[in-house]
C-alpha cells in the first residue's frame, strides 16, 4: 500500500503545478464562468482549468484512485484512496486580486464522505504568498519544510478567531449571532475568505481558532489534517466531524470554550 509520505510528495508536486497555472491565469485576467449557490458564489474559467489539470495528473499517476473536486464532482466512489480537491479556494479573493487564495489537495482513505474518511496527506499551497502547508498522517504539519504547531497558550487579551459567512443571505443573522457570543473570548476576529488558509493558519499558530458553517468536503479536507497534525483539535457537525452544519478547528486552550459558545 502506498504510504502517506508518498501521497504527500505527489500532492505537493501537483499543487505547485496547479498553483502556478492559477497564478498565470490570474495575471492574464479573470473570467467569471458561472455562479453556483448564489450570485456571489462564482466560478472562474481558471477554477475549471486548474481542477482539470489536477485531475489529469492524479489519473496519470494513480489511475485506480477516486476523485472529488469542487468543479467536476466525484469518480470511483469505492476506490481505496480518493483525492479531494479545491482548485482555487477563495475564488472571490482570486477574482478581486486579493492574495488569500489557495490550491487545496487531500488524499483520503475510505469513503469519499468526510464523516467516514481518514485523511492521509494534505497540501495547501498559496501561490500569491509563496507558502506551502503540508502534512502526512502521523508525521506532523509543515510550512515550507519547517514543522509548525498550534498555539500552546492563549493570552489574557483573548483568542484570535477566524470565521466566514455563507453565500446564502438567510444564514447571515445566525452567523452574526454566533459572532456576538464568541467575541467575549476573542481579542479580535478575522474573515479571510478561504477556509483552507484559515485552517492552515490555525495549524501554524497564526490564528487560535477558526469556525464556519456551510463548508463543503473540499473546503476542509486538507486543512483539517494540517490542524490535527499540528496538535490542534478539529470537530464539527454532523457526527462530531467537520461538515455542512459546522466546522471547528482550534488550539486546545480555546477549543472547549469556543464549542460551548457556538451552540451549534
Amino acid at each position: 500500500m502506498t504510504s502517506a509520505a508518498e501521497l504527500l510528495d505527489l500532492a505537493t508536486d501537483i499543487a505547485r503545478e496547479a498553483g502556478e497555472l492559477a497564478r498565470t491565469r490570474r495575471a492574464e485576467g479573470v473570467t467569471v464562468a458561472a455562479t453556483k449557490s448564489a450570485l456571489a458564489d462564482i466560478v472562474t474559467e481558471a477554477d475549471r482549468e486548474v481542477e482539470a489539470l489536477i485531475r489529469s495528473r492524479v489519473a496519470a499517476a494513480r489511475p485506480d484512485d477516486g476523485f472529488l473536486g469542487e468543479e467536476s464532482g466525484g469518480s470511483a466512489p469505492d476506490a481505496e484512496i480518493t483525492w479531494v480537491v479545491d482548485p482555487i479556494d477563495g475564488t472571490v479573493n482570486y477574482a478581486y486580486g486579493l492574495p488569500a487564495w489557495a490550491v487545496s489537495i487531500a488524499a483520503v482513505a475510505g469513503s469519499a464522505d468526510p464523516q467516514e474518511w481518514e485523511a492521509l496527506a494534505a497540501v495547501v499551497y498559496a501561490p500569491a504568498i509563496g507558502e506551502v502547508f503540508a502534512a502526512a498522517r502521523g508525521s506532523g504539519a509543515f510550512l515550507d519544510g519547517r514543522q509548525i504547531h498550534v498555539n500552546a497558550e492563549v493570552g489574557p487579551a483573548g483568542a484570535l478567531v477566524a470565521t466566514g459567512f455563507g453565500y446564502d443571505p438567510a444564514t447571515h443573522a445566525g452567523t452574526l449571532a454566533q459572532i456576538a457570543r464568541v467575541m467575549p473570548i476573542a481579542r479580535d476576529l478575522r474573515r479571510g475568505g478561504a477556509a483552507s488558509l484559515d485552517l492552515s493558519y490555525v495549524a501554524a499558530g497564526r490564528l487560535d481558532a477558526y469556525y464556519e458553517r456551510g463548508l463543503q468536503p473540499w473546503d476542509h479536507a486538507a486543512g483539517a489534517l494540517l490542524v490535527t497534525e499540528a496538535g490542534g483539535v478539529v470537530s464539527g457537525a454532523p457526527g462530531g466531524r467537520p461538515g455542512r452544519a459546522m466546522t471547528i478547528a482550534a488550539a486546545p486552550p480555546v477549543y472547549d470554550r469556543l464549542v460551548d459558545l457556538l451552540e451549534f
